[in-house]
């Protein structure tokens, strides 16, 4: 019976996510029932000392990147910095390399810490200029947003500031810049395979006479004689890169730092390092992008308002299935689920790589999922990966690449965003969308594993 409940649970959780109710809702009263049907199990202890407890201590340790990361995109998007570098990129390469010239401009700004909701409100006026001119199908528009914006840059390539690369952090004590071979490796199929799949899908529609279609957006003449020049736009998302990585790489590691283990810390310089790297790179960022755009705000004060109340939501509901899915790990009849995991393969990369995946895809999160399967298993595979010798490096990354697969099946909140953003609908765009965002990174997922198991990193 807890097992079916725990099976009732998660598909509840799945269906009424898709159908639009709020995970805040969701999450309590789920776990809840999967605690009724495991009998035994007192509900209000659950819900406030299990429940809560792991909300609280989610928004503890990432809330800071949650908020930094919601103003700093605030702040790129105001001051026309990320429309700056996407028009820029987009005029050097011109109409003939739209799906390209979309995909990099997307890339550079999430890979610059840029929120990938404010990428797809900057970008998407760019695309549809693009597309237009080139008469390429609007439909493959969210599917080329998705590429830039959902994959490599979110998941993969090394450094990367977007929460799904910061979560493994504590838990392997590594920072942004773990296993750069394999994130790499598989950020570059990502990228390689989904601009391929993009531009055989446009030469198609566009040889059976398809063309841009026929829309109502208002596509507006650019106006790009206020925006920042390309290289001010790109400064604060360069100080991000460098920083963190000098911070993360040479400054912390070399730090002594015995006291942190003592109370009222509790913690070691390994587990909060990558964090700290993270937070100080954010914060200086957001101050150079101010200090550079400073005449370019209509109101500073209503900029970094909206990007605080902007990363709100985001972080709660992780926080909630963060919550969730501790509930869930608390219950007797867990253990069996877990066993079955762990018993799919006794490598630690491989039983993670599919616990990732699956969870991100039922919460239709990456950050999501990744927090619920390490949150329940993470000890269990580091220990794991301390007695076959595996390098804690590669568990972060597989992780990272492997939440970016099933989580942006139909349901996830990222793609119903983007769709309403572009004006398509599912039936027009989501085969898209599903090969670049789930297809693609899980083929990378198999191949950055098969590159693990010789040992590298």
């Amino acid at each position: 019976m807890g097992v079916l409940g725990i099976i009732l649970s998660l598909a509840l959780l799945m269906y009424l996510a898709y159908r639009g109710v709020t995970v805040l809702l969701l999450a309590p009263i789920l776990a809840l029932v999967a605690a009724i049907f495991a009998g035994g199990t007192p509900l209000l202890p659950t819900y406030s000392e299990v429940f809560m407890s792991n909300v609280a201590n989610y928004l503890r340790q990432y809330f800071p990147v949650f908020l930094l990361g919601a103003i700093f995109g605030k702040i790129m998007e105001d001051t026309g910095s990320a429309k700056s570098i996407a028009h820029y990129i987009a005029n050097k390469l011109g109409k003939q390399r739209a799906i390209m010239a979309v995909v990099l401009a997307c890339a550079i700004l999430t890979y610059g810490g840029v929120s990938l909701f404010v990428v797809a409100f900057a970008v998407y006026p760019v695309a549809a200029h693009l597309f237009r001119e080139a008469g390429i199908p609007k439909r493959l528009i969210p599917g080329t947003i998705a590429l830039g914006s959902f994959t490599f840059t979110m998941t993969a390539i090394p450094g990367t500031p977007q929460i799904q690369n910061a979560i493994p952090m504590p838990f392997f004590g590594t920072n942004a810049y773990a296993a750069p071979i394999l994130g790499t490796v598989a950020g570059l199929m990502m990228f390689g395979l989904g601009v391929l799949w993009l531009n055989y899908r446009a030469r198609k529609a566009m040889a059976a006479g398809e063309g841009y279609g026929e829309h109502k957006e208002d596509i507006k003449k650019f106006d790009d004689s206020k925006l920042p020049s390309f290289i001010v736009a790109l400064v604060p998302i360069l100080l991000v890169l460098v920083l963190n990585y000098v911070l993360s790489k040479y400054y912390f590691p070399g730090m002594k730092a015995d006291y942190l283990t003592k109370a009222p810390y509790n913690t070691s310089l390994s587990k909060v390092a990558g964090i700290w790297s993270l937070i100080i790179s954010l914060v200086a960022a957001i101050i150079l992008a101010i200090v550079i755009n400073i005449k370019r705000f209509t109101d500073l004060k209503d900029s970094v308002n909206k990007g605080v109340f902007g990363s709100m939501l985001p972080i709660l509901n992780t926080a909630s299935e963060v919550g969730y899915g501790n509930v869930i790990a608390s219950l007797a009849s867990f253990v069996v689920v877990k066993e079955f995991i762990m018993g799919i393969s006794s490598n630690p990369l491989v039983s993670e790589a599919i616990s990732v995946n699956i969870l991100a895809g039922i919460t239709g999160s990456a950050s999501g999922g990744m927090s619920i399967a390490l949150g329940a298993l993470g000890k269990t595979y580091m220990d794991m990966a301390t007695q076959m010798g595996i390098n804690p490096e590669a568990l972060h990354r597989i992780a990272t690449i492997a939440c970016g697969g099933l989580d942006s099946l139909p349901h996830n909140g990222a793609v119903i965003t983007l769709l309403g953003i572009t004006g398509m609908t599912h039936k027009e765009s989501y085969l898209d969308i599903g090969m670049v965002s789930v297809v693609i990174p899980i083929a990378s997922l198999i191949v950055a594993l098969i590159l693990a198991s010789f040992g590298i990193a």
